[in-house]
C-alpha cells in the first residue's frame, strides 16, 4: 500500500499510561484533560505518529464469531461514526489493552490515540485512527544556560524516530474489517509478541493484491530453493535463472495468470504440477487462498525483489551475478585440478 500524509490533519488526541496488569502496574486515564495542539506540537506529533507507517502489509480486524465482538473494531467504528465519542471510546481502547497486558514480559508505557483527517492511502482519501504505544525510553542530556552558570541534567524521554508498537486504522472497507496497517517490534518472548497483533487487535492479513503478489513470489522462491531438489537435479545457476524469470514476469505484467506464469516461467509440466501442489499446501496451512488471477502490486514486487538473490557464490573466492541469459554460463569439472568450474561468455567488460 502507498501512503501520503502530507495533508494529514491531527484533530484529536488522548494519552494514557498502560502498565502490565499481571505485574500490578497501573492504568492511568486522565478525565477531561484538554491537550493544546499548537501548530508546532501537531507537526511534531504527526511526524512521530505517522512516519513509521510506510509500505506495510495490510490487515483487517476479525473475530471468530462476528466482527462486532472485536473490541477495537467496535470502538473504532463508533469513533468513525461520531467523532464526539473519541474521548470515551479511546479510553475504552486503552482499558482493553490493559486487560490484554498480562504476560510478565510486556512492558508498560504511554499510549497515544489520535484521529487524523485527510490521509491518503492508495490514492484514496480517508480519516484514520492511530494508536501508538511507547515502551522504550532513552536518556538525553539537557543543558540550561543562565547568566552565571550552566546546569546540565540527565533526563529520559521518547525517541521520536522509533515506534515500538503502532496501528493505523483507515475508515475504508468497514464491511471487511477496515484497512489496517501495524507496527510491532517484539520484545523477545513469543507469547509477549502475540499480545499486540493477535490478542489486543485481533488482525488477519488482507487478501488484497499486495499480499497475493507478495505471497505468490514468496511461495515460488521457497519452491525453487527448497522443493525442486527433491524432484529434479538442478544446478544453482538453473535455480537463479528460474527466480530471475519469475521476477521478470512480475515486473513486466500488470496481471498475474497462473497458467500463463506456469507456461512462461516454469515450463516443465511435472514441475508445474509440483508448484501448484506446493502452493495449495501453503494455502491450506496458512488459511490464505491465492487466486489464479489477480492484479500485480508494484510495491509488493519491489519488496520481494530485495530478497530474490541472483548471486552464485563459489567457495570464498568468487561471486557471479546472474541477471540474464543462463545459456551464457556453463558448468564443468576439471579432471586435472579436481575442481568444478564455470565458463562465462561475454562481449565486453563494463
Amino acid at each position: 500500500m502507498k501512503f501520503n500524509f502530507t495533508s494529514a490533519d491531527l484533530i484529536e488526541l488522548s494519552v494514557f499510561f498502560v502498565g502490565n496488569k499481571q505485574n500490578s502496574e497501573s492504568f492511568f486515564a486522565p478525565d477531561n484533560v484538554a491537550i493544546d495542539l499548537s501548530k508546532d506540537l501537531k507537526a511534531t506529533l504527526s511526524n512521530y505518529f505517522l512516519s513509521g507507517f510506510k509500505s506495510l502489509e495490510a490487515y483487517h480486524f476479525w473475530h471468530e464469531s462476528e466482527i462486532n465482538l472485536n473490541e477495537v473494531f467496535s470502538f473504532s467504528e463508533a469513533i468513525f461514526d461520531d467523532i464526539s465519542s473519541f474521548k470515551s471510546k479511546s479510553k475504552n481502547i486503552a482499558r482493553h489493552l490493559y486487560e490484554k497486558s498480562v504476560h510478565p514480559r510486556i512492558l508498560g508505557g504511554e499510549l497515544y490515540i489520535s484521529y487524523f483527517k485527510q490521509c491518503i492511502i492508495d490514492d484514496e482519501e480517508s480519516d484514520a485512527i492511530c494508536i501508538i504505544k511507547s515502551e522504550s525510553k532513552e536518556s538525553f542530556i539537557k543543558t540550561i544556560f543562565t547568566s552565571n552558570e550552566v546546569d546540565i541534567t540527565i533526563d529520559t524521554g521518547l525517541n521520536l524516530n522509533n515506534i515500538d508498537k503502532g496501528v493505523l486504522i483507515f475508515n475504508i472497507d468497514k464491511e471487511n474489517g477496515y484497512k489496517v496497517v501495524v507496527i510491532d517490534k517484539t520484545n523477545g518472548s513469543q507469547e509477549a509478541a502475540l499480545y499486540w497483533k493477535d490478542y489486543f487487535l485481533q488482525l488477519k492479513i488482507r487478501n488484497d493484491s499486495f499480499n497475493q503478489t507478495s505471497n505468490t513470489l514468496g511461495i515460488y522462491k521457497n519452491f525453487v530453493t527448497q522443493k525442486l531438489d527433491d524432484e529434479f537435479e538442478m544446478s544453482k545457476a538453473d535455480k537463479i535463472d528460474l527466480l530471475n524469470r519469475s521476477m521478470k514476469y512480475f515486473k513486466e505484467k500488470d496481471t498475474f495468470d497462473m497458467d500463463e506464469f506456469a507456461g512462461e516461467v516454469i515450463g516443465n509440466p511435472k514441475a508445474i504440477e509440483s508448484f501448484k501442489t506446493f502452493k495449495s499446501q501453503y494455502e491450506q496451512e496458512f488459511d490464505s487462498p491465492i487466486a489464479d488471477t489477480f492484479e500485480i502490486s508494484d510495491n509488493a514486487v519491489k519488496k520481494q525483489s530485495r530478497v530474490y538473490k541472483s548471486v552464485l557464490k563459489l567457495d570464498k573466492n568468487f561471486h557471479i551475478y546472474i541477471h540474464g541469459n543462463k545459456e551464457l554460463i556453463e558448468k564443468g569439472f576439471d579432471e586435472g585440478k579436481h575442481m568444478n568450474y564455470y565458463k562465462v561468455y561475454f562481449k565486453e567488460e563494463a
